[in-house]
């Protein structure tokens, strides 16, 4: 079919449900081969701001009802997936995000023409831009979207970490017998529970989840109402309310309207708020993951203290070879994190004056960011941390032979006296309860009880 814009006349594949806009976005912006479709949150977002938008202006008696009531019923479809294939944008696009919007409102506008009995791109009847988009513009309309569509996906971000942060617990509890040596600078520490390196993992995930909470509460203001620059134009009085509220239902979130609309269309605090949670996540989640690998380290050369679950071979040359290849990947998975951060961070600087232009691309990695490390996460419950068996023999090796259990005894004998007793340990390759014994410092039964591991893995009130 032929559809036209004030730049001219195009052919429009008969069959398509976007229009002349989509068209040319499609031409200018061959960047990174990802549709808009791929983030169904968004899509799904897209049309519930179009359909609030629809019955707001409807209540205001500026959209005629039989024509709302099909722009309405589009929108619901498109909400259900039903026309996925015709959001075709690329993710990453100039203009603010205007090509996402059109071609929303170019497949809304061509299914509600559908429901009224007339033909794709009779506009006449239902135009893209004077029904569709309605009482909106681009610069309300996406940064609304990717309030809404973010929010969905955090929640399901936190069903993730919330299962890994319980794979963590139970390991926490299995291992609560499991003593072990502490380190600290990779050096010999104290004496500790494997059972207490796990629980730690499970309450850095608890805190983490915390913080993502907090930041999604400031992702319900919305700018809805604003238009172009926040002062509201073509807008009647009122309609920011009712388009809010009317969102609020269709999405079953708390939304609000900002209380300054002209500062909320300029402001992306809030992506930015976010993205550093995910970096936050991110780091600690690596160096999780970093842990897991120095404690699964050998197994004949390394700590070994762990058994990570073999999923695979290591090596195409050295048979036998097992690689810990889940903590590898989240490892990059949060590398890429950080880096979307970075990025999120510089675009929210360039904004200028009443709109900040680069809100796709900190979409893009918005939904990145929480895409992968969910997966990432339930890999690494589900096919490492519920997997993992402890080295108890190895651990108690490494713990008996360590010159950490000195501390125990510098309360009794004095730090510079406790100093020299495990140099000479180090030096003579004997241990320090040997060394303790030799000297005539206590009874043995004394020092099984000052240097007892297990009674060094807790508070046990004035040694003295």
């Amino acid at each position: 079919r032929i559809e036209r814009d004030s730049l001219g006349e195009r052919q429009v594949p008969a069959d398509a449900y976007y229009g002349i806009q989509t068209l040319r976005a499609l031409e200018n912006f061959p960047i990174t081969d990802i549709p808009i479709s791929n983030f169904q949150s968004l899509i799904r977002a897209l049309a519930s701001v179009k359909q609030a938008a629809a019955m707001a202006n409807m209540g205001l008696r500026l959209l005629d009802g039989d024509k709302g009531q099909a722009i309405v019923e589009a929108c619901v479809e498109v909400r259900n997936g039903l026309f996925d294939d015709h959001f075709v944008v690329d993710v990453i696009q100039g203009g603010a995000g205007t090509s996402t919007n059109m071609n929303a409102n170019e497949v809304i506008a061509n299914r509600a023409l559908e429901r009224l009995g007339h033909e794709k791109g009779e506009y006449e009847f239902c135009h893209p831009n004077n029904d569709v988009n309605m009482s909106q513009s681009t610069n309300d309309v996406y940064p609304t979207t990717l309030k809404i569509a973010t929010v969905w996906g955090i929640d399901s971000l936190l069903e993730a970490m919330d299962e890994l942060r319980a794979s963590f617990a139970k390991k926490g509890v299995e291992f609560h017998d499991v003593l072990k040596l502490g380190r600290t600078q990779l050096q010999d520490a104290v004496p500790m529970t494997l059972g207490q390196s796990f629980e730690a993992f499970s309450v850095t995930l608890s805190e983490d989840m915390t913080r993502l909470e907090e930041a999604k509460l400031l992702l319900y203001e919305i700018n809805l109402g604003a238009t172009a620059i926040g002062t509201g134009l073509n807008t009647l009085e009122g309609y920011s309310g009712k388009a809010c509220q009317r969102l609020a239902e269709i999405t079953e979130l708390p939304l609000t309207t900002s209380l300054n609309l002209v500062e909320a269309t300029s402001d992306v605090g809030a992506f930015v708020q976010l993205s550093g949670v995910l970096k936050r996540i991110a780091v600690k989640l690596s160096k999780v993951c970093n842990d897991l690998r120095l404690l699964s380290s050998g197994p004949r050369a390394g700590l070994n203290e762990i058994n990570l679950p073999s999923v695979q071979p290591g090596s195409t040359i050295m048979p036998g070879k097992v690689n810990p290849v889940i903590p590898e990947v989240v490892n990059q998975v949060c590398f890429q994190v950080i880096g979307n951060d970075v990025t999120i961070s510089m675009a929210a600087e360039a904004g200028q004056l009443e709109l900040n232009a680069f809100e796709p691309v900190m979409g893009f990695n918005l939904f990145q960011s929480i895409h992968t490390l969910k997966r990432a996460m339930r890999v690494l419950s589900g096919r490492c941390v519920d997997g993992i068996t402890a080295n108890v023999d190895e651990c108690r090796t490494h713990l008996e032979r360590s010159i950490g259990l000195v501390t125990a005894l510098a309360p009794y004998i004095g730090y510079d006296d406790a100093a020299a007793l495990a140099k000479e340990a180090l030096k003579t390759g004997r241990t320090v309860r040997e060394l303790a014994i030799e000297r005539g410092i206590y009874t043995e039964d004394r020092l099984d009880q000052i240097m007892d591991p297990d009674r060094m893995t807790r508070p046990s009130g004035d040694p003295r």
